[in-house]
């Protein structure tokens, strides 16, 4: 397991924050990420008391780019998103963990509220909304937002969960959650055609993770379903406000629900 090991990273030396102020470590699991993770690295560099990347030995320049910021980085081989993002918090010199993906953001605001829950960590984890951008455009509605994630929490306190895709920060029962003011921005696709590159992805990842559960794909939900996904996504979830994209956004994600439940059929006759 290679690790790489740039220079130590020492916040500024004030007396208060060391007595007071909780240690935060920022995790980040990357694979080929050189468009994000100068943009994500440069968002919480004054933030972390020490930041750490998972990398699945990416072919493009993100070690290069890492190597600039004051990061320790670490190689692993990828076995799914769950099993690579508990992997990366284990590797945390803090129980206080902020997760982050490569080409996430953390906003001023968000920023300002992360640091005032550092002088009082009062809850076992904090949740946020995530703003995605879709190639230019900020995304306010068509199911995309707020899109609520735990990604500031205690990690003695719960674990990475969930199915192939789609994972999760879940506490353990009992567990206490707060919500914090501020974005996290999410710089998710560049073009639509990222869009549909990642659809066609997540759609066999999605298929798979349902077979293995053995969930099946009756007609009313091959054909129902992704009816009834627009509906929501477009009307309900007022899509049609984010203009264009929230169009394009809503058919594609309606295409991907048909497409899911196809592959698990095709699972299910491959697999008799």
């Amino acid at each position: 397991m290679p690790v790489f090991q740039a220079r130590t990273y020492k916040p500024e030396n004030n007396l208060f924050r060391f007595v007071f102020m909780i240690k935060l470590s920022v995790v980040i699991i990357t694979f080929n990420e050189e468009k994000n993770i100068a943009r994500c690295l440069n968002s919480i560099k004054n933030l972390a008391d020490e930041i750490i990347v998972v990398d699945t030995f990416s072919t493009d320049k993100t070690i290069e780019i890492c190597q600039s910021f004051e990061v320790k980085i670490i190689q692993h081989k990828f076995e799914g998103y769950v099993e690579q993002k508990n992997y990366a918090v284990s590797q945390a010199n803090y129980n206080h963990i902020l997760s982050l993906d490569a080409d996430e953001v953390v906003s001023e605001t968000l920023l300002s509220s992360i640091n005032e829950v550092k002088k009082n960590f009062n809850a076992d984890g904090y949740t946020m909304n995530r703003l995605t951008n879709y190639s230019g455009k900020w995304i306010k509605h068509s199911g995309w937002y707020p899109d609520v994630k735990l990604r500031l929490f205690d990690r003695r306190k719960g674990k990475w969960t969930g199915l192939i895709i789609h994972e999760k920060f879940e506490l353990y029962q009992g567990g206490t959650t707060k919500h914090l003011k501020g974005d996290l921005l999410h710089y998710s696709f560049y073009s639509i055609n990222d869009h549909k590159k990642q659809s066609s992805k997540y759609t066999s990842l999605g298929a798979e993770a349902y077979f293995k559960m053995g969930i099946k794909a009756p007609f009313y939900k091959v054909w129902g379903g992704p009816i009834v996904k627009f509906i929501r996504d477009y009307f309900f979830n007022l899509g049609f406000l984010d203009g264009k994209e929230g169009f394009v956004i809503c058919w594609i994600s309606a295409g991907a629900t048909f497409t899911k439940y196809r592959k698990l059929k095709n699972l299910y006759k491959t697999n008799q």
